[in-house]
């Protein structure tokens, strides 16, 4: 049974392994940013759905997350690169790389938050000022919120996996973040 079970494991990673290199690792990032935002969404819906059962679901909200999503996915797959290629790789402690990986990390956070609620609002009819304005008024909730998870989530990312895995798990982690960011995009 267990050398089964090692075998369909192989499987899989033989299967899945092609999405996680070369030109396939920034469709897998793109498609799979797109993915989490719109389930993140939909979960966010179903929560507001318990608290309100006669509220109906809103396929449009959650198909501009997946958009959203969609067009992060680039940015982060690049922007993870480039911190890799910023940092340097001998002189100094795994540690202080590390830390200086989630320094950099953490000062470009504010770029994408705006491009979530930037696109967000855009799909949602809004002018770009509207979005802007709504960007500028939740920006001290979402950026406190922003460095209570993600130092440590990116802590954990730099220090335990490969390159070509930080955009998936960054997306894992993000599925929590998302709802989160939904809650806070769509709150009366």
């Amino acid at each position: 049974m267990r050398a089964r079970i090692i075998q369909q494991l192989a499987a899989m990673a033989r299967f899945y392994a092609p999405l996680f290199g070369g030109r396939n690792l920034i469709i897998t990032n793109t498609v799979s940013s797109g993915l989490l935002l719109g389930i993140a969404d939909i979960a966010q819906q179903s929560l507001e759905r318990r608290q309100n059962p006669k509220r109906k679901w809103d396929v449009e909200r959650a198909s501009h997350m997946f958009i959203t999503g969609c067009t992060m996915g680039p940015p982060l797959h690049y922007w993870y690169t480039l911190v890799d290629k910023l940092t340097p790789r001998k002189g100094l402690g795994h540690i202080k790389v590390v830390i200086i990986k989630v320094t950099i990390d953490q000062l470009f956070a504010p770029f994408f938050g705006c491009w979530y609620f930037m696109t967000m609002g855009l799909l949602q009819g809004h002018t770009v000022a509207a979005s802007w304005k709504e960007f500028k008024e939740k920006f001290t909730e979402y950026f406190i919120a922003e460095l209570t998870v993600w130092p440590a989530a990116q802590m954990v990312n730099f220090l335990f996996l490969a390159p070509r895995y930080r955009v998936l798990f960054v997306n894992v982690v993000t599925l929590g973040w998302n709802v989160y960011l939904s809650y806070l995009k769509h709150r009366s």
